[in-house]
C-alpha cells in the first residue's frame, strides 16, 4: 500500500506538503502541485482517513445508524441523508443493527436489548470520531435509554426522543390520517370501517388521532365497533377485513398498504368489487400499492424529506456552535395522498 511518505519521496518534498496539496491548502507553488497529484493519480493513493480522523479534531465523518435497513422506510430515509451529507463533503459511514436478523421483529420495545446490540456499534464511532450521529429508527416510539448512550451531536428519525434534549425528525401520522378519512368523507362515505395498526403502537395512536378528528368535523360519530386492531401485515388485514365486511360498510381504511392488500383479498372472497361494492384506502404508498386492481388509493410518507430534513439538522449542529447547544422540538413532516381508483364516489 502506497503511503504518503512514499508520495513525498518520489515528488522530492516533505509529507506535510503533500498532506497540504491533498488537503486544498494554497502555499505552494503550482509546479508542487502539480507533481504530487501526478503522483497520486500514477500510485492510486488513498489517504488513510481512519488513521487521519485520529489525528484530528474534526473529521469531517458522519455515522448513521440504522436498526433496519430491511425495514421498508429505512433505504429511503438513508438514500437522503446520504445524498445530503455528499453534497456538504461529509462522509457517511453506515451501520446496520440488523435487529430482524437478531430478534425475529424490528417492533422492539426492550431498549436493554437494543442498547447490547448498540453499544459495540457506539464503540466503532467513538474510535472512528465521528462529528455527529443519525439514529434511523425501525417503528415509531419512544426512545430513552439509547440516547443516554449517544455523546455525539445527534438526530433521531421515525422515533421520538425527549424534545427538550435531543432532535427528533417524525411522520406527522394525526395530519395523515386527517387527510384520508377527509378524503374518503368527501366522496360521500358515512359507513366507514378502519384496521388499525397495532395497539400501543405510536403510528397507530396518532392516526386513530386523525381520522376521530376529520369524523368529528363532518358529524359523523366514530363507532369503537367498527375498528379492528391489526398487525401491519397482510395476514391481518385479510383476517380482521372477513370480519369488517360483514358490517354493511361501504368504505374500508387499512393503516397501512400491506393489510389493505389482505383487505382486497377478502373482498374478493366475499364477491365484492373493489371500488364499486367496497372501497378501500391504504397508507404508506408501499411498492406493492400501485401493482393492486385496482390501483390502491393510500398517502405517501414523506421517507425522503425525513432524511433530508435530518441530515440538514445535523450539519447545521456542526457548523453552528449556537445551534449545537440549543434544545430542538420534535419536527413532523407531512407526506401527500396518492388518489388512484379504490375508492367509489358515492355521489355520482
Amino acid at each position: 500500500m502506497v503511503t504518503l511518505k512514499d508520495i513525498a519521496k518520489m515528488c522530492n518534498v516533505s509529507p506535510s506538503t503533500v498532506s497540504n496539496v491533498l488537503n486544498g491548502k494554497n502555499s505552494m507553488g503550482d509546479e508542487v502541485k502539480q507533481r504530487v497529484l501526478e503522483a497520486v493519480r500514477e500510485t492510486g493513493y488513498q489517504p488513510n482517513y481512519y488513521a487521519r480522523n485520529m489525528r484530528m479534531t474534526r473529521s469531517g465523518t458522519v455515522g448513521i445508524v440504522v436498526e433496519d435497513l430491511c425495514q421498508f422506510s429505512s433505504p429511503f430515509i438513508v438514500e437522503m441523508i446520504l445524498e445530503y451529507l455528499e453534497t456538504k463533503g461529509y462522509r457517511p459511514i453506515l451501520m446496520n443493527l440488523r435487529m430482524y436478523y437478531k430478534l425475529k421483529t424490528t417492533n422492539i420495545e426492550d431498549e436493554d436489548t437494543l442498547c447490547k446490540i448498540i453499544e459495540p456499534v457506539i464503540q466503532q464511532m467513538e474510535a472512528i470520531k465521528v462529528e455527529g450521529i443519525i439514529y434511523v429508527a425501525a417503528h415509531c416510539r419512544m426512545l430513552k435509554k439509547v440516547t443516554g448512550m449517544i455523546k455525539y451531536p445527534a438526530v433521531y428519525t421515525y422515533a421520538y426522543a425527549d424534545p427538550k434534549e435531543h432532535t427528533s425528525v417524525i411522520i406527522d401520522d394525526e395530519t395523515g390520517a386527517f387527510d384520508m378519512m377527509n378524503y374518503i368523507i368527501s366522496k360521500g362515505h358515512k359507513a366507514i370501517g378502519i384496521i388499525a395498526g397495532s395497539e400501543n403502537n405510536y403510528h397507530t395512536a396518532a392516526r386513530i388521532r386523525g381520522c376521530q378528528k376529520a369524523m368529528f368535523n363532518a358529524g359523523i360519530p366514530f363507532n369503537p365497533d367498527l375498528m379492528l386492531y391489526g398487525e401491519w401485515d397482510r395476514n391481518s388485514g385479510y383476517e380482521q377485513a372477513k370480519k369488517m365486511l360483514k358490517k354493511g360498510i361501504t368504505a374500508l381504511w387499512c393503516m397501512n398498504d400491506r393489510m389493505a392488500s389482505g383487505a382486497y383479498g377478502a373482498a374478493r372472497e366475499l364477491g365484492m368489487e373493489i371500488g364499486k361494492d367496497i372501497s378501500i384506502a391504504g397508507f404508506d404508498d408501499h411498492e406493492l400499492s400501485s401493482s393492486l386492481f385496482p390501483l390502491l388509493t393510500t398517502y405517501e410518507l414523506p421517507l425522503y424529506a425525513i432524511g433530508y430534513r435530518a441530515a440538514q439538522v445535523l450539519v447545521s449542529m456542526l457548523t453552528d456552535k449556537e445551534k449545537e447547544n440549543s434544545k430542538d422540538e420534535t419536527i413532523s413532516l407531512k407526506g401527500q395522498m396518492v388518489i388512484r381508483d379504490s375508492v367509489r364516489d358515492l355521489k355520482n
